[in-house]
């Protein structure tokens, strides 16, 4: 691996050396509080406690399924309500920014839900969907929705007009307009917009089932809450850390490749 500089200004192995220094010291304070006996056992739990309890969630089922099938459970709602934030979001927003009507039309009652906390559609979610699959993907789509919106109408806003008189040169329709010059110019601003979207989708997802689930994540959460496991509660955690993860390291990568590919930085 190459030790070149990074953006900030720190060699490749000086940042890992530093990433795993940060994690060490974390864990030795944590072991060190717990082993300390300042806060009770039942409360904080060591770092090999909770290894321990994760471990075996993954074997043995707690509130009627494994560590993995929770995740499975969550990440299918996940799934879900981010395609379906993602489908519906990146076509509007690219038409809001192509055309000022639509713009003028749609943009002051968007403003006004988008900073409507998804946490605040639970109630509306249960009495709609009680605990059925509706409800935490209509909370994840109301996180995951708006960054959607906003990076694809910023896309489609702020196009080169270059590229745009290009085309009208060339006598290009609306369609081809659309399909060849504003989709292509605004992919980098979507795929950044869908990085949110899927960050804020999976916190969302966590809150939803805290109140509307039975089964996942965060109803694994609730049940070790209400079993005062805090290793249960911190197994969750880290899962859902993992997961989310994961998934952003994913986007991350695909964005990456779309700006060698554009021949961005």
């Amino acid at each position: 691996m190459s030790s070149t500089p990074n953006r900030r200004g720190l060699s490749f192995r000086r940042w890992l050396a530093l990433s795993i220094a940060g994690f060490v010291a974390f864990f030795a304070v944590w072991w060190l509080i717990a082993a300390s006996g300042l806060v009770q056992r039942q409360f904080l739990p060591t770092p090999l406690e909770v290894l321990e309890r994760f471990v075996a969630l993954t074997q043995t089922p707690f509130v009627g399924y494994t560590l993995q099938q929770h995740l499975a459970s969550s990440f299918g709602r996940f799934a879900m309500g981010f395609g379906l934030a993602a489908l519906v979001g990146i076509p509007l927003g690219l038409l809001m920014g192509w055309f000022r009507w639509l713009d003028a039309i749609v943009s002051p009652l968007f403003d006004a839900l988008r900073f409507v906390a998804p946490i605040a559609w639970v109630p509306f979610a249960a009495l709609w969907f009680g605990t059925g699959i509706g409800g935490p993907v209509l909370i994840i789509f109301s996180g995951a929705f708006p960054p959607c919106v906003i990076n694809a109408y910023r896309g489609a806003k702020y196009i080169e007009p270059r590229f745009v008189e290009a085309a009208q040169t060339l006598g290009a329709t609306h369609l081809r307009m659309i399909t060849e010059v504003l989709l292509p110019a605004s992919v980098p601003s979507i795929v950044a917009g869908l990085r949110i979207s899927a960050g804020l989708g999976w916190q969302s997802l966590v809150g939803a089932e805290l109140i509307v689930a039975s089964s996942g994540i965060g109803y694994l959460l609730v049940k070790g809450q209400a079993n005062i496991s805090t290793s249960i509660v911190m197994s969750g955690m880290i899962a859902i850390g993992i997961v989310g993860f994961a998934i952003d390291a994913l986007l991350r990568g695909f964005e990456a490749h779309i700006h060698a590919r554009r021949g961005g930085i």
